[in-house]
């Protein structure tokens, strides 16, 4: 399944975040990662991923160090901040009114547009 540009994009910062979240990583374990929790549905590129996280690091949602680790070349580790917490949950927040209004429409049962006193069809 191809997945629009507009949805990834949408998606990319509270996915970052919340894989942040989970512990500090460096690029290419997270571009990993968003794969497997997708069943390899999202393919991200070096050229979505790194723009990204530079913008989460200006914004201050992120930290960066290099690292050399004793069995491996040096890399760019990243890690979650407190302002980067408060804005994935804040990304949290909106994403599960945002499912919760799909799984309503979708669902058919008229729930968004019984919130909105209006019949469906």
């Amino acid at each position: 399944m191809h997945i629009d540009k507009d949805l990834v994009a949408a998606s990319a910062t509270p996915l970052v975040l919340s894989i942040l979240a989970e512990g500090e990583t460096y690029g290419y374990a997270i571009l990993k990662r968003v794969r497997a929790l997708s069943g390899g549905e999202l393919e991200w590129t070096d050229g979505m991923l790194y723009p990204l996280l530079h913008r989460l690091s200006r914004l201050g949602y992120v930290t960066t160090e290099w690292r050399t680790p004793p069995e491996g070349r040096r890399r760019r580790y990243y890690a979650i901040t407190d302002s980067g917490r408060a804005a994935l949950t804040e990304q949290q927040q909106q994403w599960a009114a945002v499912t919760r209004a799909l799984r309503d429409v979708w669902s058919g049962s008229g729930g968004v547009l019984a919130a909105l006193g209006e019949a469906p069809g």
